[in-house]
């Protein structure tokens, strides 16, 4: 019998959602994370919510790396007479379905552990899917969800700043410019940011400016400076088609992970590191 893993998504803030279908067995108290339901014929032994703690997780490379935040634990068994799926399809489940929605494998192991991420505004989660319990026939399996709140980026910098950066240092770094996740197009809400841009050309029409655009160490390099380039040259054709900024005064470079500002250990590291920079020509 096909089992399928339904995603349920909801758009922050997440609201608890209640399943009549699966809580006759549950556990009292328990019940699925908002972010995904279960696989079919299982119950939640177990479950416990923690509003701040600190997980062990695994980055691309398979090193333990610690994050902290809201964490949810749900224990899932299978039903009685009913066959079981394997561990593999457990974790491939929620593989696939947090892709839907934009999120990435992180790390597997063998064929009962995986490791996933999910980047949405002003929230990351960090999940961990283990079914190795039971020998790794499928039979339970424990879901692990750590939500980590993104710091809000609630000062941008004005025109006049960052002149006062270019001049000291040669460039100054851009926060308030967001991107869709795994991609290069620019997010409303960089609007801001993207108009500071242009008043400082308008303001210094002798300066020339290369546009650089700075990634994390997450992933694959060689991809992480494709996109720090495309997401670059977008934020060069903004302001050349709305602001009507001349081109010959802007150059787009990307250099992925190549020029951190901090350690990509901590989340707070890498959200630094994941930066648009402006250097004088």
């Amino acid at each position: 019998m096909r089992r399928i893993l339904i995603l349920v998504f909801l758009v922050l803030p997440l609201f608890l959602l209640s399943s009549p279908l699966f809580g006759q067995n549950d556990k009292p108290g328990c019940k699925d994370h908002p972010m995904f339901t279960r696989m079919e014929n299982f119950y939640i032994e177990n479950c416990e919510e923690i509003k701040f703690d600190e997980v062990k997780f695994k980055n691309e490379k398979g090193k333990e790396i610690k994050v902290d935040g809201r964490v949810f634990r749900i224990h899932y068994v299978s039903k009685k007479g009913v066959s079981p799926p394997s561990g593999l399809q457990v974790i491939r489940n929620y593989e696939n379905a947090i892709k839907k929605i934009g999120g990435s494998k992180v790390f597997q192991e063998g064929s009962y552990q995986i490791w996933l991420k999910l980047d949405k505004p002003g929230k990351t989660f960090w999940v961990y899917v283990d079914s190795w319990d039971g020998g790794g026939k499928g039979e339970t399996y424990m879901l692990t969800i750590v939500e980590k709140d993104v710091m809000a980026q609630e000062v941008v910098a004005d025109a006049t700043s960052l002149m006062k950066d270019i001049q000291a240092t040669g460039h100054a770094s851009i926060y308030g410019i967001y991107f869709d996740f795994d991609k290069a197009d620019i997010k409303p809400e960089s609007e801001p940011a993207i108009k500071e841009i242009a008043k400082l050309l308008q303001g210094n029409k002798g300066l020339k400016l290369y546009v650089v655009g700075h990634t994390d160490n997450v992933g694959n390099f060689d991809y992480n400076m494709k996109l720090s380039k495309a997401r670059a040259d977008a934020v060069v054709k903004e302001l050349v088609t709305k602001y009507k900024i001349s081109p010959d005064r802007l150059k787009a470079y990307g250099l992925g992970c190549l020029a951190p500002l901090a350690s990509n250990k901590t989340d707070e590291g890498r959200a630094k590191n994941r930066r648009v920079e402006l250097v004088e020509q």
